[in-house]
């Protein structure tokens, strides 16, 4: 039976206020107890309640002198700089759970810009997109891009090694160099030189003039989804 979700606010009831009190101070003293002995740790407790007529301490009067004394040799801007009340922490809990909802909405604007490309692709119109959705796609369509060319460097790069590499494994192994055949290639040469085609495929069909773009949009004004210097700027309110 999972346990019910207590509600996080002053409970007016004086008897389960109470009682409340009780059942959490003994799991807050067992906590401080426990964190000082599993990290070897300075620490203290002190509890004051209109329940008790003397405050409830934690470790001994000498142990909490010693880490009173502790913290106020240090200077006074370090003594605040982790200080909160409720209000602060509060504050900070909700400025974090809104940085990870943008997050969180980014990342699903990018896998719905996703899907609306891959559907683009396959001739499904996109006149019910709005100028927002519009500029996320042609955001997403330049990125794509840039990764493109940066993996058809890198296979440039790769190639070239694998063709200079040849002459220099001859003349390790003694053998004779034979003239080049050019209509011979390696098995990982022919590999990539076979995702390069496929990917300027997609780099030519992406740069097709707008009367040839089938599926997107037809005669409708299009946005352009990338210039010459691959260097085009998409702003809007999830992607910078």
């Amino acid at each position: 039976m999972t346990r019910k979700k207590v509600k996080l606010a002053y409970i007016t009831n004086d008897s389960a206020r109470k009682a409340t009190f009780k059942k959490r101070k003994k799991g807050l003293l067992k906590k401080v107890s426990e964190l000082s002995t599993l990290c070897g740790i300075k620490s203290c407790a002190i509890i004051y309640s209109p329940y008790d007529s003397q405050p409830e301490v934690w470790a001994s009067e000498h142990g909490i002198q010693h880490v009173l004394g502790l913290f106020k040799n240090m200077p006074e801007m370090e003594q605040t700089k982790k200080m909160v009340n409720q209000e602060s922490f509060l504050r900070q809990r909700i400025a974090k759970a809104n940085e990870q909802l943008k997050k969180q909405q980014k990342d699903n604007r990018e896998k719905e810009m996703t899907e609306v490309l891959f559907q683009s692709l396959t001739g499904k119109s996109l006149h019910n997109l709005t100028m927002m959705d519009l500029n996320d796609l042609g955001w997403l369509i330049d990125q794509n891009l840039k990764n493109i060319y940066r993996r058809i460097g890198q296979l440039n790069k790769v190639a070239q090694k694998q063709v200079q590499g040849e002459p220099a494994a001859a003349k390790t192994e003694g053998m004779v160099q034979q003239p080049h055949d050019h209509h011979q290639r390696t098995p990982g040469f022919e590999m990539n030189m076979d995702t390069m085609q496929r990917q300027q495929w997609f780099v030519d069909m992406m740069n097709l003039p707008q009367e040839n773009n089938m599926g997107f949009g037809g005669d409708e004004m299009m946005l352009p989804f990338g210039d010459n210097s691959h260097n085009a700027l998409w702003s809007n309110a999830f992607f910078t």
